[in-house]
């Protein structure tokens, strides 16, 4: 036996705190005239604005920015099936980025039984420099766990080195297995997955939990 074609998978998962919460959060109101509602929603968003300004110059808050106020109109139907008068509704939606998870938890408390104020819910996340340093360790791992996986088949059969052929993300690996010793393509892809605390939907959670990243690849190598 002198060579063999061996086809691998390698994962590794990692759990860090998160860094920074994004709290999502539209102030609604609704009634039956347009002028009113307009009124209302502006008298909501002034003193909010004002305070998410004079955080942001303290720097109490990470960054935060805001939808221009979206307005319609709708006409509901009671049980008999009686169409009513128009109901006129705005709204305006928030993002605002904490990286001080006490200050977020008082200004929601703060913030939630306010009447028109929905807390819709917080992602927490990771700045973009350590979610890169974290994903290239990760796919620096799921490597290696392929190459020891590749290894251990090889040993296995008698054989003692392994060389890749191909590194890839899940599912991207050549139909076609190449021949030993041929052209070989050169490829080192990593499929990430990255799971918070969410939860997959909407929720208010205020207790972070640790954000798993982690890196899956396939990889194929020669053994001899």
């Amino acid at each position: 036996m002198s060579e063999v074609i061996i086809t691998v998978r390698g994962e590794h998962e990692t759990r860090i705190a998160p860094e920074q919460g994004v709290v999502h959060l539209t102030l609604r109101v609704e009634g039956p005239e347009r002028g009113g509602v307009v009124e209302r929603i502006a008298a909501l968003a002034a003193p909010l604005r004002d305070d998410l300004t004079a955080r942001d110059a303290a720097g109490t808050v990470v960054e935060w920015s805001s939808q221009r106020v979206s307005i319609w109109s709708d006409r509901p139907w009671n049980a008999e099936g009686k169409q009513l008068s128009p109901v006129h509704h705005a709204s305006v939606e928030y993002l605002v980025t904490f990286d001080d998870f006490t200050v977020l938890s008082w200004w929601v408390s703060e913030l939630a039984d306010k009447d028109g104020v929905q807390i819709a819910w917080i992602e927490w996340r990771l700045t973009p420099a350590t979610r890169a340093d974290v994903e290239r360790d990760v796919a620096a791992e799921a490597v290696t766990v392929a190459v020891m996986r590749a290894t251990a088949y090889a040993g296995a059969i008698g054989l003692t080195a392994v060389t890749p052929l191909e590194i890839a993300d899940l599912g991207l690996l050549t139909r076609n297995e190449p021949a030993p010793g041929g052209p070989q393509p050169k490829m080192m892809r990593a499929a990430f997955a990255m799971a918070d605390s969410t939860g997959g939907g909407p929720s208010v959670q205020l207790q972070p939990e640790d954000i798993t990243v982690t890196a899956a690849v396939e990889a194929r190598f020669v053994a001899h």
